[in-house]
């Protein structure tokens, strides 16, 4: 890793602890923003855990666009949590055919990129 990814990486790690300091819940209600804090915090962690020995450049940039996505998309909708996607079980239809492989592969692509560590983690 070099020392400028090093540096963002950090800048990230620190950006998200100050944003569950300030986070208030969208209901308003006391519990319900301690709750919210404590997942931020508890998910950072995990993630920034599972992460940390990545060597692979491409890796490390994805993980980075996922983290900047999942902030913005919680500062954006108020929600801490990863916003779902909708899809029917056998929605995204193949070229040929309508095999259970290659809906899953489908699946897999289509998945945003908020969402890639979401499944593995929880």
């Amino acid at each position: 890793m070099t020392t400028a990814t090093r540096q963002e990486v950090l800048g990230l790690y620190r950006s998200i602890f100050r944003l569950a300091r300030r986070w208030q819940a969208a209901s308003g209600q006391m519990e319900d923003t301690i709750k919210e804090k404590q997942y931020i915090l508890n998910e950072a962690r995990t993630l920034f855990q599972k992460n940390k020995n990545l060597t692979d450049t491409d890796l490390i940039k994805q993980c980075i666009d996922e983290c900047t996505a999942r902030i913005e998309i919680g500062l954006h909708y108020q929600i801490p949590y990863p916003r779902p996607i909708h899809l029917p079980p056998m929605g995204l239809t193949p070229l040929r055919g309508r095999g259970l492989r290659s809906q899953e592969k489908l699946r897999k692509l289509s998945k945003p990129i908020y969402l890639k560590s979401h499944d593995e983690v929880s």
